[in-house]
């Protein structure tokens, strides 16, 4: 690990700590040759190959930034820190790893997006499944809007198996 303050690659670990979700690992590490302490985290599982099927069956890498971006733009403007953006798409990711090992599809993430926001931020929730659902019209977007204000919310939601 190169130290981020004199730029020597001659570091030792010091402590190391596993998440909650155990999907991150964080190292204090510190630089024997300036002696300055610098934190690092691991992600288990990033050399891991998963693909997303589409609508249109063509397959992709899973991008976490994708997910980051979607959650983003439906967010714009909304009182959801950046700290929440990132919190939804550590939990989105743990269930498509916890469930997935090869291939996802992008309706599996889609819903846990949307199940995730919907406990955040309502309005962010209905921008997001405005594009997701696609909505044909009006009617069909004031529908889910109802149906996101009338029923309790319940982050874990139900099983999309």
């Amino acid at each position: 690990m190169r130290c981020p303050f004199c730029k020597e690659d001659h570091d030792k670990v010091i402590d190391s700590r596993s998440s909650e979700s155990g999907r991150v690992i964080r190292r204090r590490r510190q630089c024997v040759s300036c002696m300055r302490r610098f934190t690092t985290y691991e992600k288990i599982g990033e050399g891991v190959k998963l693909n997303v099927i589409k609508k249109d069956h063509s397959r992709l890498p899973y991008d976490r930034d994708k997910v980051i971006s979607g959650l983003q733009k439906a967010c714009y403007k909304r009182p959801v820190s950046a700290d929440q953006v990132q919190e939804i798409a550590d939990k989105v990711e743990e269930e498509v790893f916890r469930n997935f090992d090869k291939e996802v599809s992008s309706h599996f993430i889609g819903e846990c997006v949307m199940r995730q926001l919907r406990a955040v931020d309502k309005v962010a929730y209905i921008r997001f499944a405005s594009v997701y659902r696609e909505f044909k019209d009006a009617g069909e977007l004031i529908d889910e809007f109802r149906q996101a204000i009338e029923e309790p919310i319940d982050s874990d939601g139900p099983s999309l198996f």
